[in-house]
């Protein structure tokens, strides 16, 4: 378990953007089966998710097409969160940091760990533009 003011910071770099904070396994499955569209970020202490997942997330949500709800849970702090939110994201295995978008409940794409690594911003970015230029 991380301190809570080491991942504060990185926290509100979602919140801050509109993402709905799932600390409870009854709120992950309640926002997951939100009617419409839903990103949940698993969010991580690594470098690669502030160097490049929250930064590629956050511009992703600058077009037209974008979740109609923004959740999120974080990786080694809202442990019960995020085993309830991998749950859903069978049949692809843990990861951190991670994004899946659903649809009506249903996963319809998942950014694993090894999609974000070595990528930048910009091309997380275009990758999540696509999954809702499909899906939302």
């Amino acid at each position: 378990m991380y301190p809570a003011e080491l991942v504060a910071p990185m926290k509100a770099d979602l919140t801050d953007v509109g993402f709905e904070e799932l600390k409870t396994p009854d709120q992950v499955d309640k926002s997951i089966a939100t009617a419409g569209t839903v990103l949940v970020v698993v969010n991580s202490v690594c470098g690669c998710a502030a160097g490049a997942m929250r930064p590629g997330v956050k511009l992703s949500l600058t077009g037209a097409k974008r979740p109609t709800k923004l959740a999120t849970v974080f990786a080694g702090v809202d442990t019960d969160a995020v085993m309830q939110a991998r749950q859903h994201f069978l049949p692809y295995p843990p990861s951190s940091p991670s994004i899946a978008l659903f649809k009506d409940g249903k996963l319809v794409h998942f950014v694993e760990r090894h999609h974000i690594e070595g990528r930048t911003a910009q091309m997380i970015a275009e990758h999540l533009t696509m999954a809702y230029e499909e899906f939302c």
